[in-house]
């Protein structure tokens, strides 16, 4: 099977040849990885590897110039090292000193869809079409936007006390994200396969806010999202990441097809009673813990979580991705990340 029929036919529950297999990780692992088999990038070592890592679609940025670690909503970042590497920390939020919306709206231009480029979209999927990859597109991370408008503080304080700004402010960033989706989904109708919607909605204990909470503020956009990829034939994947158990029959409910990325050693999120609760209704994505097993594990403990997870997630009619549950950090080696997608090619077959 190809890569794009060997992932459809997993969501759609179908028998498939063997588990498919996604890779998610900084670049300093991709560097690490490339040196370490010795391939041109990492196009070569998903090959190598038979990893059937989707095509991602880029959406150019074509409005007025930004200054560096600026982006379209006037965020401003830096980057922040650790110890192998670096990861962009939020500087500035352009919202986090407004009170009202009034002020927001007196005082801020939202950026709008007219920023992207979608003309190039074909000529990805020509490139790319020998793979045989599914396609996949990035339609939203609102949440996570709207602290980095707000600031994280400010975010969660209006969470609690100032929803009417959360609502109008998520209105607008669901409004807009669905408008380039749209122009996505008409300038190559029918062939993008995965839409990703990303919040991150869970801590290691339990959801970082109520769950009523969570209905009232960020369910009804994620409904709009998915209804919208939905309808243009898009499969609908949602990365949260943490102890998410009390919100995932909504999430369901709001048309999520794919759940990402089954922190299985958060509270409440056992494999074994996902896989019984939830089951018919998604398929999985994930959960190779790069907590503790990829982290400190060895490849003999790695190799035995790629055998129970596809024992767990795969039975009963299919409907697993193996992938690591985040990104693979330069703390994972890379003789530990070819070990997992050796056994995961090798007993995905069964």
């Amino acid at each position: 099977m190809t890569p794009r029929e060997r992932w459809l036919g997993t969501i759609r529950k179908e028998p498939v040849d063997r588990v498919p297999m996604d890779f998610w990780g900084t670049p300093e692992v991709c560097r690490s990885l490339v040196d370490h088999l010795g391939a041109k990038d990492m196009s070569e070592v998903c090959d190598r590897l038979h990893i059937d890592r989707p095509l991602d679609l880029q959406l150019p940025y074509i409005g007025p110039p930004l200054d560096p670690g600026i982006d379209p909503y006037g965020v401003r970042v830096k980057p922040v090292a650790y110890r192998a590497g670096s990861y962009d920390e939020v500087e500035f939020s352009p919202l986090a000193e407004y009170e009202s919306i009034q002020e927001i709206e007196d005082r801020y231009t939202w950026p709008g869809a007219d920023l992207y480029d979608t003309s190039g979209l074909p000529q990805q999927i020509e490139a790319a079409g020998e793979k045989q990859l599914p396609a996949q597109f990035l339609m939203s991370g609102i949440y996570a936007l709207y602290t980095r408008l707000r600031g994280m503080e400010q975010a969660f304080i209006d969470f609690a006390l100032n929803q009417d700004i959360v609502l109008y402010c998520m209105d607008r960033l669901v409004d807009t994200r669905c408008e380039i989706a749209r122009r996505v989904f008409e300038t190559i109708p029918d062939r993008i396969d995965l839409v990703w919607l990303y919040h991150d909605l869970g801590s290691q204990e339990d959801l970082l806010c109520s769950p009523d909470t969570v209905r009232k503020l960020f369910l009804s956009g994620i409904r709009k999202m998915a209804g919208l990829a939905r309808g243009a034939g898009a499969t609908v994947c949602l990365h949260s990441d943490g102890a998410i158990r009390r919100i995932i029959p909504d999430l369901i409910d709001c048309g999520i097809q794919v759940l990402n990325p089954i922190q299985w050693r958060c509270s409440g999120m056992d494999r074994r009673e996902l896989k019984r609760d939830f089951g018919k209704h998604v398929t999985f994505h994930g959960a190779m813990d790069n907590q503790q097993t990829l982290v400190q594990g060895n490849e003999q403990a790695v190799r035995r979580e790629v055998r129970e997870n596809i024992d767990i997630f795969a039975a009963d009619g299919g409907g697993y991705v193996l992938a690591p549950c985040h990104n693979f950090q330069p703390v994972t080696s890379p003789h530990i990340i070819v070990a997992m997608y050796d056994e995961g090619r090798n007993y995905g077959r069964r």
